[in-house]
């Protein structure tokens, strides 16, 4: 087997390096031994690790680009990949924007995007025509991971988790509160004590889906208090710092620093992570109560075009609200009908059920079951 790693560009190490994994099917490396029979071809190795319906490998090497908030999960992804398959897959984490302008520039065979393509126009364009310009085809949405937005925070003189409000969290993020001890914040947390520090509030400065699924969640929450538009470019207040190795690190090295991030990220850091309370009582991250919300969301597209509509302002007991949906934007149908089978071939491996089940390990919350299947049949429908 060969892997060979390459720095990501923020400099901050994080726990999954940005690698490039290939794979030969005559590799003496031991784990890959392990997984093959003596005369197993390739396919017959990726079909026995679990993924039940996986595709032949492809022949092109992949290029993709976009999301950090779903790097852990597709590095971890590609790496099992290479062990089966000859093919190299490399991912590329510069955020959602990004990865969908090399997209639609034809610099990468598919994006990793925290929100689907805008079917809205601006700046005089809509994503959606632009990307089937660029592919000679639809393209589509295809929900791949689910990452909870961790409210992650570093209190060294506070041990238990504090809750927060939809509410309390738009003033802290507009600036309004800057006092931990805010009488708007002991509130919700009676009898615990809280210091008399700033609040110091980190922002993604680069485009990020992260940031859309962040504000998405205030503006349908704390309508009354976040009235700016969603978008990827933040627009409250605070200390902007590149990607989320830049907002996690700031975090962790600034006693009082708060800010939103994919909970791997959180997790990777060791940042304290805040319970958030939508009005149905104070509910803690975890892999399950994050599943619990995106069971509730809505499929919004058409055919496998799988872009979903999340409920943000869910009072579901038990069902944590801030979540966000990572897709991969594919071609329907690819010019070179050889990356098609590849990107197929990849997706098929990273939707199967072992990679989805080792999500929650890494921070991330599965696929629910009924949009899992959908995923497997639009991969699958991809040419």
């Amino acid at each position: 087997m060969k892997i060979t790693s390459i720095a990501r560009i923020s400099g901050v190490a994080l726990a999954s390096a940005l690698a490039l994994s290939a794979c030969g099917s005559e590799s003496s490396d031991s784990a890959t031994d392990g997984a093959k029979s003596a005369g197993s071809s390739a396919t017959d190795a990726a079909k026995s690790g679990g993924d039940s319906g996986s595709a032949d490998c492809g022949k092109k090497d992949l290029k993709a680009e976009g999301s950090s908030a779903q790097d852990n999960a597709i590095q971890d992804a590609i790496e099992k990949y290479g062990k089966t398959c000859d093919n190299n897959v490399t991912y590329n984490a510069t955020g959602s924007g990004n990865g969908i302008k090399q997209f639609i520039a034809g610099q990468v065979n598919f994006a990793g995007s925290d929100s689907a393509l805008k079917t809205k126009p601006k700046d005089g364009k809509i994503e959606t025509d632009e990307a089937k310009t660029a592919c000679g085809s639809e393209a589509w949405n295809i929900p791949m991971v689910t990452g909870p937005i961790a409210v992650s925070y570093n209190l060294k003189d506070v041990k238990d988790p504090i809750t927060l409000t939809p509410a309390v969290l738009a003033d802290i993020f507009n600036g309004k509160i800057t006092k931990w001890n805010d009488p708007a914040i002991a509130a919700v947390n009676k009898g615990v004590t809280l210091p008399a520090k700033d609040i110091k509030v980190f922002f993604r400065s680069d485009e990020s889906g992260t940031t859309e699924n962040f504000t998405k969640y205030l503006a349908a929450s704390a309508k009354d208090k976040w009235t700016a538009e969603p978008g990827k470019k933040w627009t409250g207040k605070g200390e902007g710092k590149a990607k989320t190795a830049g907002v996690t690190s700031s975090v962790k090295s600034t006693d009082g620093g708060i800010t939103y991030a994919e909970w791997s990220a959180a997790k990777d850091n060791e940042l304290q992570v805040a319970k958030i309370d939508n009005g149905a009582g104070a509910v803690e991250l975890t892999g399950a109560s994050a599943s619990k919300a995106i069971s509730a969301a809505k499929i919004d597209g058409t055919g496998n075009d799988l872009r979903l509509k999340l409920d943000y302002a869910t009072k579901e007991a038990g069902a944590y609200p801030i979540v966000l949906v990572t897709y991969e934007v594919v071609c329907s149908k690819y010019k070179d009908a050889e990356i098609g089978k590849s990107v197929k071939s990849f997706l098929t491996y990273f939707a199967g059920d072992d990679i989805q089940k080792n999500l929650e390990s890494q921070g991330y919350a599965p696929l629910p079951a009924d949009i899992q299947g959908k995923v497997k049949t639009a991969v699958n429908a991809i040419q």
